[in-house]
């Protein structure tokens, strides 16, 4: 990111802190309901109530940088916590959309910050959609899919690039700042056992040695789960789905994906124990086919026509 140019971007962060551990107890040390713990008919209990919505500060803050419309949102909130606030918190790895660590609500729509550049996102002071506390847009609101194109000297308000609204991942319990907890997405997923299940027979040639081969797929073998390989557990399509909230009602379309990648693979021999495991009230008969998920999936899944597939195979076995 060139620090020199005479282009400025406004992101707007909706920031929170816990509150402490310490004051938590303290607080239930001067006396709490008795009921407090009593589990829920829901499957999540006080304490997983407490995880969707913690306790803490919020606030909205404002921050201006020199910023070109080719650099990345990632790019500038690195610039940021270097030379401006190093408090802002937020999660990244590999910075090239391959990790799926740093998916975040921009303008109201879940994406990741290092794919998501200036040009595409930042608008107009008094075009951007109010996004809640929550990270999600209110309806009614446009989409970031309707913004025009911002370039280098475009915007008649002295050289600013726009406005981008950033937000934790909705769907998920806020940690701190655009850190959003994303365990009961990956506990959903590790439930349906998301590695490949043979039948541990090695297979052997007629002269009685291993056969190397024992795994050998079609082209058209490999096209059926190929691409659903490629889903990197970014929790992209959790956020934007309106029935996912945590995983308690909803398994959610991350894990159906991950189920759905071993179902169809011709290795496995887990498939009717793998639709047995979805088929479930908080499985596929919770989607609503909705496609939500399908919007923005960092690595061009389309996530809604796969729910449709699986929900379909599961209904028909």
């Amino acid at each position: 990111m060139a620090e020199a140019n005479n282009t400025t971007v406004t992101l707007q962060v909706h920031r929170f802190t816990p509150r402490a551990e310490r004051a938590e107890r303290a607080e239930r040390a001067r006396g709490g309901s008795p009921f407090a713990r009593k589990s829920s008919p829901f499957g999540g209990g006080s304490d997983s109530a407490a995880r969707r919505r913690p306790r803490g500060k919020q606030w909205v803050q404002e921050y201006t940088i020199p910023a070109r419309p080719e650099d990345t949102v990632l790019d500038c909130l690195l610039a940021i916590k270097r030379t401006m606030d190093p408090t802002l918190a937020f999660r990244y790895s590999c910075g090239h959309g391959m990790c799926g660590s740093d998916a975040v609500s921009i303008n109201g729509t879940p994406t990741l910050l290092c794919t998501a550049s200036i040009r595409d996102w930042a608008k107009q002071p008094g075009t951007l959609p109010q996004v809640d506390d929550e990270g999600f847009r209110h309806i009614g609101d446009e989409t970031a899919d309707d913004a025009t194109d911002i370039e280098a000297g475009d915007s008649a308000n002295d050289g600013s690039l726009g406005v981008i609204e950033l937000a934790p991942l909705p769907g998920f319990p806020p940690q701190r700042d655009l850190i959003a907890d994303i365990d009961p997405m990956l506990n959903q997923i590790r439930k349906l056992t998301p590695y490949l299940e043979a039948d541990g027979v090695l297979a052997t040639t007629s002269e009685g040695k291993v056969d190397v081969f024992e795994y050998l797929q079609h082209p058209d073998q490999l096209a059926k789960y190929e691409m659903l390989s490629n889903c990197i557990a970014c929790g992209v399509c959790e956020g934007s789905c309106p029935v996912f909230a945590g995983g308690d009602a909803f398994i959610g379309p991350a894990a159906l994906i991950w189920s759905s990648r071993f179902i169809n693979d011709s290795r496995d021999n887990k498939a009717m124990d793998r639709m047995d495991d979805i088929d479930t009230a908080d499985g596929v008969a919770a989607c609503q086919s909705v496609r939500a998920c399908s919007r923005h999936c960092p690595r061009g899944i389309d996530v809604g026509e796969e729910m449709w597939q699986i929900v379909a195979k599961v209904r028909e076995r």
